[in-house]
């Protein structure tokens, strides 16, 4: 074991009841991509903003027609030797709180039980006039029905269930609607421009600041929604650890940090705790 690995090790141990704040480095083993490089800048053009979804009809196309294309190879996604840690962690005692950034749900496939998906979950789908929910699997198949030269095309998968059609003319694609209204549907997750709902921020909160420590696993805290549960920890006085391969906004935060993939990371650590 590493001297790094070490340290985490000794961390735990110190610190025996842990919050685990997750974001897309966890799932990269899984074959989802990550949003941003080790410098913390986008690799890729940055998700639709809210507003554009809600107020246009061609970024609605744009998003579905993308979706419609890469949910085969998101729900195809299996946890991977990172999720299976964390949810052994819990356990074994040591995980009190997941907030997880992802909408994947690969901690809840794992078996993890206790966790907060702060930016909701794709495979939920929310009318925006209603508040009808409906499964993003049975919708697939409409999408393809009503959109048959879209449905099989292949593309470079992208974060979130989103694929690379850069080129690609949506101006014919049909959007899905509500059934029950006509309303606009949504993915159940939290756009870029949008707030997390305040109550699913005081249930994280609670659980991050009723922890011994926070253990922070493939995310670079660029977006606020995230970095807040450090600055918080920080500010209560809990130490604040951290695992993932690039900077964090929050690394003058840190007590300590091991940059490594998070699946090698914390499989060792799961390991370590348990000789």
């Amino acid at each position: 074991m590493t001297p790094a690995l070490q340290s985490l090790v000794r961390f735990v141990r110190q610190n025996p009841r842990l919050a685990v704040l997750t974001g897309a480095g966890i799932s990269t083993g899984s074959g989802i991509p990550d949003y941003r490089d080790a410098r913390g800048e986008w690799k890729r053009p940055a998700p639709v903003q809210l507003a554009d979804f809600v107020n246009r009809e061609s970024a609605r196309q744009r998003y579905w027609g993308r979706s419609l294309v890469g949910w085969p190879y998101f729900c195809e996604a299996r946890p991977n030797a990172s999720h299976a840690a964390l949810a052994a962690l819990e356990r074994a005692d040591h995980v009190r709180q997941v907030v997880t950034q992802n909408v994947d749900r690969l901690h809840q496939q794992s078996g993890s039980r206790q966790v907060i998906d702060l930016h909701g979950r794709l495979d939920r789908v929310v009318c925006l006039g209603c508040g009808a929910q409906t499964s993003r699997a049975a919708l697939q198949q409409w999408l393809e029905d009503e959109n048959p030269l879209f449905a099989d095309l292949a593309a470079e998968p992208a974060p979130d269930g989103d694929v690379r059609l850069d080129t690609m003319d949506f101006s014919s694609f049909r959007v899905p609607y509500c059934a029950a209204c006509g309303g606009v549907l949504k993915p159940d997750v939290v756009f870029f421009g949008e707030g997390v709902p305040k109550r699913r921020v005081a249930a994280a909160m609670a659980g991050v600041l009723g922890a011994d420590a926070l253990l922070v696993c493939g995310s670079s805290l660029m977006v606020y929604s995230g970095y807040r549960f450090c600055r918080a920890a920080a500010a209560a006085g809990l130490p604040i650890a951290a695992v993932n391969l690039g900077r964090t906004r929050a690394d003058d935060l840190l007590t300590l940090k091991v940059a490594s993939r998070c699946e090698v990371v914390l499989a060792a650590l799961a390991s370590g705790l348990a000789g």
